[in-house]
């Protein structure tokens, strides 16, 4: 018998089980089960601490990608530098910090066909922003797409900027010159964007769909509940390519599923459970 779940406040919406589950029937674990617990920034501690030796790792989501480090025992190299993990791999060595949002968004970038952005934008400055930022960085970076020399630097939207001192650390980290402006620049910013990658809440994104896109941009939103969002839905008319939150949902879960298990992510038997849960 062997546990996992994804933990997270609101929770209850969460298909981080069907994607978990689905991989472990294609991979013969039949001792294997994933939940959805509820769970806040103050109670993970306690959590953590009651779990058994059963427990394999934990998936983590709003608002614990960044307490997730407080609580861990040891932390990988890209989590340290992006200052958040959205994992917590358990055994007998420990608690690991993990970060599979960065390579999770290289992977669904470079599916849709982009591996070079010149003047990628993102919106937001949370836990998410920086795995973005970590899956722009580069070669240099834990889970890179490649930006030519020549590129600007990355530009950052965000509601209150004197509030991106977290993000702004992870950039200088990283390696990555930012560029942080506020979101209200965001009308006149997205149309010079050819990449934009939404980090916002539920809803937060909406009265963007509005503003002028690049008809050759490709627009990544990391919400998919629910989907299309008003953001996406102006991004398909404008005629831009889109990538969607279970794109990242799938692609990240698959690198849990390798931490977690030992064994390679079936990645197109988890591909076909979400399109069935959808």
């Amino acid at each position: 018998m062997r546990r996992a779940a994804v933990l997270g406040s609101p929770i209850a919406h969460s298909l981080s089980p069907v994607l978990h589950s689905a991989a472990y029937a294609s991979l013969g674990l039949a001792g294997w089960t994933y939940s959805r617990v509820e769970c806040v920034e103050d109670g993970l501690a306690g959590f953590v601490d009651g779990l058994g030796p059963e427990w394999a790792g934990l998936s983590l989501t709003m608002p614990l990608k960044r307490v997730a480090l407080s609580v861990a025992t040891s932390v990988s190299p890209a989590a340290a530098a992006i200052g958040a993990a959205n994992t917590l791999v358990l055994g007998p060595e420990g608690r690991r910090a993990e970060n599979t949002d960065a390579p999770g968004m290289a992977d669904a970038l470079r599916e849709a066909g982009l591996v070079a952005p010149a003047a990628p934008l993102i919106l937001g400055a949370g836990g998410t922003a920086q795995a973005a930022l970590a899956a722009l960085a580069g070669p240099a970076g834990p889970a890179g797409l490649t930006r030519p020399a020549v590129g600007g630097p990355v530009t950052a939207l965000v509601r209150n900027p004197a509030r991106a001192g977290e993000l702004r650390t992870t950039a200088e980290r990283l390696g990555v010159t930012l560029d942080v402006r506020s979101l209200d620049e965001a009308p006149a910013r997205l149309a010079d964007a050819d990449l934009v990658i939404s980090t916002l809440p539920k809803g937060a994104a909406d009265p963007l769909a509005h503003a002028a896109l690049r008809p050759s941009a490709v627009v990544f939103d990391v919400v998919y509940d629910p989907w299309p969002t008003a953001l996406a839905t102006a991004a398909v008319a404008a005629g831009c390519r889109v990538v969607s939150g279970l794109d990242l949902l799938l692609h990240q879960a698959g690198h849990q599923v390798r931490l977690m298990t030992g064994q390679e992510p079936p990645i197109d038997a988890m591909r076909a459970a979400l399109a069935l849960a959808r």
